[in-house]
């Protein structure tokens, strides 16, 4: 076949990438900024990037200061939960002894089994105490906690009444495990960059915990401080795990841009719909507890810190993509590197939006069943609140996701595009594409079958 010889030559080519003489050619026809911030100043793409991370990390310092909580609201709320016994010491135990017997409400004429848990306190200022808990009909055996001798459990204990009462098995040794292998496998794999990865997480975690959930229950703008808090992770995540470097810049910004787009349309489809935040039993509960949430904004501010973590993974790979293609191919067009990155990115979208309708149709199975079971129309069970906010979710955020192909491949593409040649200097060839042609039969072939 006429075209294998190119084709053979370009594999020739990339696998000798690693040779210095070829990495010093390479570097001497392109930017630095593929491995460091060499003449930044000098570019004012690149200029116009670190403008506007240093813009947006300011923003996001000035939110974070007006908005940082002072732990008012939280007490409050603390103080009405306890109140009205929302909330109750956890203890654990362990269950020493499993009965089953008549029921102490039943009658000799209509008689009930009632299974009996007998448990011994582990944690807690009666440690070691023996407690039985209230018995629970076997006539309804979905109430039943399956509960065997030796299982360990979580208790609530109310002081007012010093009674205890089941509240859910204890099952932190499990995640313990779970989370020493999942840490395992990342630094298996990802080494340095996994620690980072790692450590990236717990500072989200911290974030979360520190931050946004504090804030909105002093009684902050949840959309604000979602934003504030998404911006923040986005800084730390994104130049911790990835270093900082031109390309993380590049990313950076393209995930902020797009997460606004997504907060835009979030914000006006939300509104359109007229969604109350009612939907869920913790929503129900939540204005018992503090009338200053707004529950429709905390339900916004929750799909902006979900669309997040699928934008960031789109711009990192557009923009490891668009400076790998430029590494290889050094001679390409500011317009061909664009096309050749939004061709990758075409076919990550079409994944990952399937992937967020996934994830949110997974936590709401038991939910669609109910739905299935009542025989309404699939128009209806769309227009109900608790179906329509996913769907509103999915697809602002899907909109967001395909906007970040095209910001992320065309700010990477100006960032990282070939130099000017000088008129003087004699255009070398390009290297030869790997096409379809290089390895598969060409028309002369098939005239020859045939």
């Amino acid at each position: 076949m006429p075209h294998m010889a190119p084709g053979l030559s370009y594999r020739h080519r990339v696998a000798d990438a690693s040779d210095p003489r070829a990495q010093a050619e390479g570097q001497s026809h392109g930017h630095g900024f593929l491995s460091g911030w060499e003449g930044w100043r000098g570019d004012r793409f690149l200029a116009l990037v670190v403008a506007a991370v240093a813009a947006l990390a300011l923003i996001t310092v000035i939110g974070a200061v007006l908005l940082w909580p002072d732990g008012s609201g939280q007490q409050a709320i603390g103080d009405t939960a306890d109140e009205v016994g929302f909330v109750s010491e956890r203890v654990t135990a362990e269950v020493t002894r499993v009965v089953d017997a008549r029921c102490t409400f039943s009658s000799v004429d209509d008689p009930a089994v009632c299974r009996t848990f007998t448990l011994e306190l582990t944690s807690g200022d009666n440690a070691g105490a023996s407690v039985v808990l209230p018995e629970f009909s076997l006539e309804f055996a979905q109430n039943v906690p399956p509960l065997d001798i030796g299982d360990a459990v979580v208790l609530g204990y109310e002081s007012r009444t010093d009674t205890y009462v089941y509240l859910d098995q204890d099952r932190r040794t499990s995640l313990v495990l779970l989370a020493v292998l999942f840490a395992m496998v990342v630094l298996a794999l990802g080494r340095l960059r996994g620690v980072l990865a790692l450590a990236s997480m717990a500072i989200t975690v911290v974030v979360l915990v520190s931050f946004i959930a504090p804030a909105v229950l002093d009684g902050r703008d949840p959309v604000a401080v979602a934003v504030v808090g998404a911006s923040f992770i986005a800084f730390v995540s994104l130049y911790l795990t990835h270093g900082i470097s031109p390309a993380t810049s590049v990313a950076l910004v393209a995930t902020l841009g797009a997460l606004g787009i997504t907060l835009v349309l979030s914000q006006v489809f939300f509104s359109l719909a007229g969604f109350t935040g009612l939907s869920s039993e913790e929503a129900l509960v939540l204005p018992l507890l503090s009338a200053e949430i707004d529950l429709a904004d905390l339900l916004l501010g929750g799909a902006i810190l979900g669309a997040l973590g699928a934008l960031d993974d789109v711009t990192v790979t557009q923009v490891a993509t668009v400076t790998e293609i430029r590494r290889q191919r050094s001679d390409l067009s500011t317009r061909a590197l664009f096309s050749s990155g939004v061709r990758v990115g075409r076919e990550h979208i079409a994944s990952t939006v399937n992937t967020l309708l996934l994830a949110y149709v997974g936590a709401g199975i038991p939910l669609i069943l109910l739905f299935a079971a009542s025989d309404q129309s699939l128009s209806l069970v769309a227009n109900s609140e608790v179906i329509a906010v996913e769907i509103v979710r999915t697809m602002c955020g899907s909109i967001g996701l395909v906007a970040a192909v095209p910001i992320a491949t065309g700010l990477a593409a100006l960032v990282f595009r070939s130099p000017p040649r000088s008129p003087s200097t004699e255009p070398t060839p390009p290297p030869d594409d790997p096409l379809w042609d290089d390895f598969a039969p060409d028309g002369e072939f098939w005239d020859r079958r045939r």
